[in-house]
C-alpha cells in the first residue's frame, strides 16, 4: 500500500456508498478475488465525471462490469461506455451484471484483444479508463491518444504497483522486471509527452491522469 492505511480507512469510513446493485456487484467480487477498483478511485471517478461531463466513455478492462456500472450510474444522460474485455471467464459474468443493472442500453461490452480492438475503434472518447494489462499501456498509448480529442481525459489506474515502481528493477523480482520496466516507459511518456498534461495522484495503488492538449 502506498498511502498509510489509517489515512485510507478514515478515507473509506466517509464513503456513501453505490446503488445496491454496485454494492452486491463489489461484494461478490471480493469474494471471488476478483480485482475491482478501490472506494478511493471509485469516488474519484464519480467526481471526474462530474467535472467533465463526457459525451463518450472508453473503458479498458471490464472485469466483472464493476466499474462500467459505476461509472454509468454518473455520467451524463445520454453517454455511451464502450468496454473492451479479453478474459474469457469474466465477459459472461460482466454481460450479466450489466443486465442486472439495468444498464445494457449504455455499456457495450466489446470482446477481444485490447490492442487490435482499439485499432478498430474510431472514437472520439473524452474520458478513458484504463485498467486493463498494465505492461501493455505502452503499448496502448498511441492508439489511446488517437482516440481522444482535444480535452480529453485519460485515467490509469494502478500505475505505482503497490510502491514497487520507485525501486530499482533489480530489487523488484525477476518475474516482475519486465512489466516494471514497461510501467515506468508508460509514466515517462505520459509525463513527457507534448500533447498531454500529466498528474500523477498517490491515492489507492496509484493513478494518472492526463489531459490532451
Amino acid at each position: 500500500m502506498i498511502v498509510n492505511e489509517r489515512i485510507v480507512a478514515y478515507i473509506n469510513s466517509l464513503d456513501r456508498g453505490n446503488s445496491p446493485i454496485c454494492n452486491t456487484i463489489e461484494k461478490e467480487a471480493i469474494e471471488d478475488d476478483v480485482p475491482i477498483i478501490r472506494k478511493e478511485m471509485g469516488n474519484l471517478l464519480k467526481v471526474l465525471l462530474e467535472l467533465k461531463q463526457p459525451q463518450s466513455i472508453l473503458e479498458v478492462g471490464t472485469a466483472v462490469g464493476y466499474s462500467s456500472i459505476l461509472m454509468s450510474e454518473n455520467m451524463p444522460e445520454g453517454c455511451i461506455i464502450d468496454t473492451i474485455e479479453n478474459y474469457d471467464k469474466r465477459i459472461p459474468i460482466a454481460r450479466n451484471n450489466f443486465k442486472r443493472a439495468g444498464k445494457e442500453d449504455c455499456i457495450r461490452l466489446i470482446e477481444g484483444d485490447a490492442m487490435e480492438v482499439l485499432k478498430e475503434l474510431e472514437g472520439p472518447y473524452d474520458f478513458i479508463f484504463m485498467d486493463a494489462a498494465k505492461g501493455q499501456y505502452i503499448n496502448y498509448l498511441p492508439e489511446i491518444l488517437r482516440l481522444m480529442p482535444k480535452g480529453g481525459l485519460l485515467i490509469t489506474d494502478n500505475i505505482l504497483q503497490e510502491g514497487e515502481l520507485v525501486e530499482s528493477r533489480y530489487v523488484v523480482t525477476r518475474r516482475d522486471r519486465t512489466i516494471h520496466t514497461r510501467i515506468r516507459e508508460y509514466v515517462y511518456e505520459l509525463t513527457h509527452n507534448d500533447n498531454l498534461i500529466t498528474s500523477i495522484v498517490p491515492i489507492g495503488d496509484g493513478i494518472t491522469l492526463s489531459v490532451k492538449k
